[in-house]
């Protein structure tokens, strides 16, 4: 099983950026595929981005491209959101997953994966 911690989460402006911490441990046989959702209370979950470990190729949701950017340290077992110009309506728990998936076109935001953190929550005020 992996474990996952987020970290990084805050209360920032409009306008503002943060860089969102997912720190994976646990067999990395068992994973290879990290992604970024977020949920805000009430209402259904949101893929952000994916990022296929053994290769770095990365995957986005929708219009998520424009203002985040996934990012990994392989060596720590570790990825990162980037988020710029960050609104309002971005408030909401940021959710980092994991899965094992053995091929990089199999790591996509449509993915089913089956480890979750935690989450950090992100809030913005303007």
């Amino acid at each position: 099983q992996v474990q996952l911690v987020e970290s990084g989460g805050d209360s920032v402006q409009t306008g503002g950026s943060l860089k969102l911490s997912c720190a994976a441990s646990g067999p990395s046989s068992s994973f290879d595929c990290l992604g970024w959702f977020r949920q805000v209370p009430g209402k259904d979950r949101e893929a952000i981005a994916t990022i296929y470990t053994r290769d770095g190729r990365k995957n986005y949701a929708g219009s998520m491209r424009d203002r985040f950017t996934i990012s990994q340290d392989s060596g720590k077992n570790t990825a990162y959101l980037d988020i710029h110009s960050l609104k309002p309506e971005d408030t909401a728990i940021y959710y980092c997953a994991a899965v094992r998936v053995g091929d990089t076109w199999f790591c996509s935001t449509e993915r089913a994966f089956t480890d979750w953190g935690r989450g950090t929550q992100v809030t913005v005020s303007s």
